[in-house]
């Protein structure tokens, strides 16, 4: 009942009970459990023009928890759109799919990563992927394999900082698809203005998606993220920082050079 909801959008009981020919009181029973569940709620339904007498119409509508339950179909009609487009017009075209699709996500992030420190930029990043599902969180980062950077913020250690999203609503497609893994890294990178390594990914079967950020950038005057990435690109001669994918174990899945002067674009 709660898929018929979905395809349906808001609907009466009378009409869930016409479409699946059930009695008024067994549709009652299921309406009930799934409003426990918390996979559906109700609403009153909208009137236009004179309402006659009587208590208003009151419809049943998804919820986000029920839309919830149903992604894995709309994962498996993303994943096999993806597929004919791989077949049809080669990798590059999943690539530049992924890039055009996290471009909306940086025109609406920028405002806000663009102010502050490098530790402030990173913090505000983590809020928007937050409000948009992401239950991110930042903080300073432990360093890797011992090596050193240098935020020179206090309180912040020399590693830089990490990105931790704690859920990722395409990761199913993500896993047979790893442009949109390393798409949104390069839209890290630039929103940023410093070179950024992605350490572990839901997709690939970690528990979170880690990303850290170096905390040395390479542009001695730009002071924000958008300078930063235009300084960098002008340059054209970019340090080279190496994006690992480890598992729980620590052992290496691939390697891919990341570029400052790209503002942290795979290459």
């Amino acid at each position: 009942m709660a898929r018929l909801i979905l395809e349906l959008g808001p609907s009466t009981a009378a009409t869930l009970g016409s479409r699946l020919g059930l009695t008024p009181a067994a549709i009652r029973r299921h309406l009930d459990n799934l409003i426990a569940e918390g996979l559906i709620e109700t609403r009153t339904a909208r009137t236009y023009g004179n309402r006659g007498r009587g208590r208003p119409a009151k419809v049943f509508v998804i919820t986000d928890a029920g839309r919830s339950a149903f992604e894995h179909a709309y994962d498996d009609l993303a994943t096999n759109a993806l597929r004919f487009l791989a077949e049809a017009a080669g990798p590059e075209a999943i690539a530049e799919f992924a890039r055009r699709q996290l471009a909306d996500l940086e025109r609406r992030y920028a405002p806000a990563v663009d102010q502050g420190n490098l530790a402030a930029r990173v913090q505000a990043l983590a809020e928007a992927l937050s409000a948009d599902g992401y239950a991110a969180s930042a903080g300073p980062a432990p360093a890797i394999g011992g090596a050193g950077g240098g935020s020179g913020l206090p309180g912040h250690g020399a590693a830089g900082e990490q990105l931790c999203q704690h859920h990722c609503p395409v990761a199913h497609v993500a896993a047979e698809f790893p442009q949109l893994c390393e798409a949104e890294t390069e839209a890290f990178g630039r929103l940023l203005g410093t070179p950024v390594q992605r350490l572990a990914t839901i997709a690939h079967g970690d528990g979170i998606c880690t990303t850290h950020v170096t905390g040395t950038t390479h542009a001695a005057e730009p002071e924000t993220a958008s300078e930063m990435a235009s300084a960098g690109k002008a340059r054209g001669s970019p340090a080279v920082v190496r994006e690992g994918f480890f598992d729980a174990a620590g052992e290496g899945r691939a390697t891919t050079d990341i570029t400052s002067g790209s503002g942290g674009l795979l290459i």
